[in-house]
């Protein structure tokens, strides 16, 4: 088996490499912080994994085509990468290590909450970059490669499991940029699942609740349903196995969301209005 993840030096896609590690599996990880990455390839090789990082940021288009190219034929890819802010202000201390961004090649370093946004531009732009266009630069690169890839017996050519989260479901003020960023992603691997599976490719939408992580730690309101990383990634493994489009969890989060979703927005905002927001970037 050879595997491919992004965001795998720590939570949920360090988790995924530990499930996925084992004798015979060829594990391609990626992350930005080159310590924490080691340190999670240790991790994978310890559980006799072979195990081959990479220090790379997803906003790169060239460089993640070059190493997903480099890597194949690949039997799962993961598009993980991501991170999260909302319009509660700085995180201030305690924020662990890598759980910020900057603005990233090709993003303009803007600071300062936009009249009537909430958020600083530069945090919208980063947000998307990652979010989105880190996810495109992983998953497009796979596709291509997939597609060249002779099908197994049951007539598939590899996977691909894109991380977004339940936050797509609920157009959250506290959090803008991240919920719409994460709906472009879900919405867009869904539709394009049935176009990609006549090709021989299986194509997953992954929607967890909150998962306990340094990107949940920062957070300063109640998480209903966290749940630990490896449970996170056993639903996730087991979903994608099964070729699910969407494998959304815990079910009676996403189901609320859900509804929540389908009310008028103005009533949506009256109703989160109190809420508490996510913290900035910072």
């Amino acid at each position: 088996m050879r595997l491919l993840i992004t965001g795998a030096s720590s939570g949920l896609g360090l988790a995924l490499a530990r499930a996925l590690a084992a004798p015979g599996a060829e594990l391609h990880l990626s992350g930005r912080d080159a310590a924490r990455l080691e340190q999670a390839a240790e991790a994978c090789r310890a559980l006799g994994a072979v195990v081959r990082p990479m220090v790379l940021d997803v906003r790169d288009a060239a460089a993640m085509a070059a190493w997903v190219r480099s890597a194949g034929p690949l039997d799962l890819v993961i598009a993980n990468a991501g991170i999260s802010a909302g319009t509660g202000g700085s995180a201030g201390p305690g924020v662990p290590a890598g759980s910020g961004v900057s603005a990233g090649p090709g993003v303009p370093a803007e600071s300062g909450a936009a009249p009537g946004l909430g958020e600083p531009p530069g945090q919208i732009r980063a947000i998307f970059a990652t979010n989105l266009d880190g996810m495109l630069n992983t998953v497009l690169p796979a596709l291509a490669v997939m597609a060249g890839q002779p099908p197994g017996a049951d007539g598939v050519r590899g996977r691909i499991a894109v991380v977004a989260s339940i936050a797509a479901f609920l157009a959250h003020p506290g959090a803008p940029s991240y919920c719409a960023a994460k709906a472009a992603a879900d919405a867009w691997v869904v539709a394009t699942a049935a176009s990609a599976r006549r090709q021989g490719i299986v194509l997953s939408s992954v929607c967890p609740g909150f998962v306990r992580t340094p990107m949940t730690a920062v957070n300063r309101f109640p998480m209903p349903g966290l749940m630990a990383p490896e449970h996170a990634a056993a639903i996730i493994l087991r979903g994608v196995a099964a070729g699910h489009r969407r494998i959304a969890f815990p079910w009676w989060l996403a189901g609320g969301a859900r509804l929540a979703g389908l009310l008028p927005p103005a009533l949506l905002a009256r109703l989160l209005a109190g809420a508490p927001a996510k913290p900035g970037l910072g």
